[in-house]
């Protein structure tokens, strides 16, 4: 009798589901749970406050290796040193300052002028005794300061005080020719190798009587102990040389970056040229040195690729007044690019395409477009940008037009 109830138990159950449509139940319907999207920040650089605008007319910016910010600020004819919050800690005047560098022993280096009074001939004037007439004249000559931050008194631009150590044309001759020609000369940027020689832009003219090889616009060298050494020659990729390659050179900045553990003695650089006729007005330029010998050839990067990027660094007439560009020193070796005609900031990769990296896991393949700028006075805007510089992910903007440094960060950076 106990078989027969379990044989009945299970035809019941064999019944029961060969009768069920669903022997495991209807599907459940998960249309009301949301499925979340990926939403990723937009990548763009966003200012940090508060705004530096202490300044009357920034032509500079620096990051140094002493993890201070410096700024030239022509308007004032100072160098004002900043901590990195932004705090001011110090004031140096150097006459005509335009422009600033640091090297590793922590000197800085600056552009400026010296005033000196010559003799200078009157034209087409002539004294009772048909000598010429001369008339003492001012004339501000573009030179080069060294200042030793480290003194017995302190360390710091407060206990610092400027030296001249060459200036035009004294760098390469002992005297004038014609002092109003030789004043018209502008040295104009400066950067530091990492042997702590350094690159100066120059334009010219070179005095027709002086007999001097140095082309009117120039890149010249100069060693660690200030002495000259040679304007650059380029010897282009068809195996031409040139002395005179550069067309207004203007801004300039080597790979020698802080922190002090990532400078190298690359000689590399790149450079920007203001001469209205030049197509490719900021290139890079690669020093290569062999058993033949050594010389600077343009690096040729590519150029149209959209399925890389939206810019390139060798787009023709991509820029109108490039006076700043700096290339990072965190390894990344980005390259920013300030137009002062255009009021904006580029952002360019090693290899040139313009923008950044896309955030990880976005399906993204192509570089993210981060240059930004326009005409005005908000937060994102510039007038007459002339120089920038970017350490610990804070990019410096010298925005001379309106008398302020601005600091921008990426917001992939933002933690």
């Amino acid at each position: 009798m106990r078989n027969f109830f379990k044989i009945a138990a299970l035809l019941i159950a064999s019944t029961s589901l060969y009768s069920c449509e669903k022997y495991f139940g209807d599907k459940t319907d998960l249309d009301f749970i949301e499925i979340p999207e990926q939403n990723y920040r937009e990548v763009a650089y966003v200012p940090v406050q508060p705004v530096l605008d202490q300044f009357v007319s920034p032509t500079d910016v620096l990051a140094g290796f002493d993890e201070m910010i410096y700024v030239a600020d022509n308007g004032t004819e100072e160098i004002v040193a900043l901590d990195q919050s932004g705090r001011e800690v110090g004031r140096l005047r150097v006459p005509g300052v335009t422009s600033i560098t640091q090297d590793r022993k922590l000197d800085l280096l600056a552009i400026g002028t010296f005033d000196t009074i010559v003799k200078v001939r009157v034209k087409d004037t002539v004294d009772v005794l048909g000598n010429p007439i001369l008339k003492d004249t001012l004339l501000a000559l573009s030179s080069i300061y060294r200042i030793d931050l480290s003194t017995p008194l302190g360390y710091g631009l407060r206990f610092s005080r400027a030296n001249i150590t060459s200036k035009h044309p004294f760098y390469f001759r002992n005297s004038f020719i014609d002092p109003r020609i030789d004043a018209k000369v502008m040295l104009n940027r400066i950067a530091v190798m990492g042997n702590n020689s350094y690159y100066v832009t120059r334009q010219g003219p070179v005095n027709p009587n002086s007999g001097a090889r140095t082309p009117d616009d120039a890149i010249l060298v100069f060693d660690e102990n200030d002495q000259y050494i040679t304007p650059i020659l380029v010897t282009t990729n068809d195996g031409r040389v040139f002395n005179n390659y550069f067309k207004k050179p203007y801004g300039i900045s080597t790979y020698a970056k802080p922190p002090q553990i990532t400078a190298t003695n690359n000689r590399d650089f790149i450079f920007t040229s203001i001469d209205d006729n030049t197509v490719f007005k900021t290139q890079l330029i690669s020093f290569i040195e062999s058993d033949f010998g050594s010389q600077y050839t343009p690096l040729i990067l590519p150029v149209g690729d959209v399925s890389e990027a939206d810019g390139f660094l060798y787009s023709a007439f991509k820029f109108t007044e490039p006076s700043g560009a700096t290339i990072t020193g965190d390894g990344t070796n980005y390259i920013f690019v300030a137009d002062a005609e255009k009021d904006s900031i580029f952002q360019f990769t090693n290899t040139g395409f313009e923008g950044v990296n896309p955030p990880p896991a976005s399906g993204e393949t192509r570089f993210v477009k981060t240059s930004f700028g326009g005409t005005g006075i908000e937060l994102t805007q510039f007038k007459e940008p002339v120089a920038v510089a970017h350490t610990r992910d804070i990019l410096y903007v010298a925005d001379k037009g309106n008398g302020r440094v601005l600091r921008f960060k990426l917001t992939l950076d933002i933690r």
